[in-house]
């Protein structure tokens, strides 16, 4: 048995997305966001996205932690402010001793949707339709971030499911 929790990090809203499976199988298990006040400065935001995680660890006990690998940006300041976000949530994960997985943003939605250009909706659908979900989870973060775990889901069977 495996639970994968997936991260889509942001220094303003980090979503995550657990999922649980034995075997070819895979079952949605929870989802959400973590959203620190944009009034705190940037560092008690890092903060919060590292205890956001933590306390996420802590309750649902993932046994594996994939999050997306670095995104260039135009702007090198968005590019830096993403990889600290990334930084906080792979720092609660690696002190938990859960491994982490890191994948690319095209890998993903090759992986769930066939198409590695696929946007945000057709990714929201083959999630509902894949997790047999009642609605498209409620925000873009969380939909990103079950997309990673079920990424990881697909990609460990691929290499005999460490």
């Amino acid at each position: 048995m495996y639970r994968i929790l997936g991260v889509d990090p942001g220094s303003n809203c980090t979503g995550y997305g657990l999922v649980s499976g034995n075997g070819d199988h895979v079952a949605y298990v929870s989802s959400g966001t973590i959203a620190p006040p944009k009034s705190q400065s940037r560092y008690e935001r890092l903060r919060e996205i590292y205890a956001g995680i933590e306390r996420v660890i802590k309750e649902l006990e993932p046994t594996h932690f994939a999050i997306e690998d670095v995104f260039y940006s135009k702007n090198p300041r968005s590019t830096l402010v993403l990889g600290e976000a990334r930084g906080a949530a792979i720092l609660a994960a690696t002190l938990a001793g859960i491994p982490v997985f890191e994948y690319s943003a095209r890998e993903v939605k090759q992986s769930v949707t066939g198409n590695g250009a696929a946007d945000k909706s057709q990714v929201s659908y083959m999630l509902v339709k894949i997790l047999g979900l009642n609605t498209t989870p409620k925000r873009a973060d969380e939909s990103d971030a079950l997309a990673i775990a079920m990424c990881h889901a697909f990609k460990r069977r691929d290499w005999g499911g460490a």
